[in-house]
C-alpha cells in the first residue's frame, strides 16, 4: 500500500519552501552569469547585442528577489557579511541591489559577472545549510500532527518522470 503524499501547512514548512525558492533563484543567477560570460567572450561583432543585457538584467533581478521582504525567510545583509569571502563584498552587494532600481541598463565586465556568480554560489551554499537544518524542524513539526487529520487532507499528485502526468500535454 502506498502512502499518500499531502501538503502540510505549518510555519516551519513555509520557511523551508522559501529557502528552496531562494536556492532556485540563486541557481538561476549562477546560470545567467555562466551564459553571460560565454557571451562576453565572443568578439563584439559576433555578439547578439540584446543577450548580454537580458542575461545581466535577469541575474540582477533574481538576485534582488532573494532579499525581498515579502517572504517568511529572505536573505539579509547579514547573510552576505557572514560569507567566507574577502574584498569589498558588501560594497558589491549593495551596488548590485542599487542597479536593480537604476534606470540605466548598465552591464558590467566579466569580473563583475564572476563576482555576482560567486556571491550567488556562496549564498546558495549557506542557504542550503540552513535548509538542511530546517528539514529537521519540519520533520519534528510533522510528527506532532494528528495522523487522522493528515489522512483527511487532499493527496497531492505525484507522477514518475516521463509518466502519465495529466499536466504534461499528452493525452491519457
Amino acid at each position: 500500500m502506498t502512502m499518500p503524499t499531502v501538503a502540510i501547512d505549518v510555519p516551519s514548512a513555509r520557511v523551508l519552501a522559501d529557502q528552496a525558492s531562494i536556492i532556485a533563484e540563486l541557481q538561476f543567477v549562477m546560470d545567467c552569469c555562466k551564459r553571460l560570460l560565454t557571451e562576453l567572450a565572443k568578439p563584439e561583432e559576433e555578439r547578439d547585442q540584446l543577450m548580454p543585457l537580458a542575461l545581466w538584467s535577469s541575474a540582477v533581478l533574481a538576485y534582488g528577489r532573494c532579499f525581498s521582504k515579502g517572504r517568511r525567510f529572505a536573505l539579509a545583509n547579514e547573510d552576505v557579511r557572514d560569507l567566507p569571502l574577502h574584498g569589498e563584498v558588501m560594497k558589491f552587494h549593495q551596488w548590485v541591489l542599487e542597479v536593480i532600481f537604476a534606470s540605466s541598463h548598465e552591464i558590467v565586465n566579466d569580473v563583475g559577472v564572476r563576482q555576482l556568480g560567486g556571491l550567488a554560489s556562496e549564498l546558495a551554499k549557506q542557504t542550503a545549510g540552513k535548509a538542511q537544518e530546517q528539514q529537521d524542524v519540519v520533520l519534528k513539526d510533522a510528527q506532532q500532527l494528528n495522523l487522522d487529520s493528515l489522512y483527511r487532507l487532499e493527496p497531492i499528485g505525484t507522477w514518475p518522470p516521463g509518466g502519465d502526468d495529466p499536466g504534461d500535454g499528452h493525452e491519457a
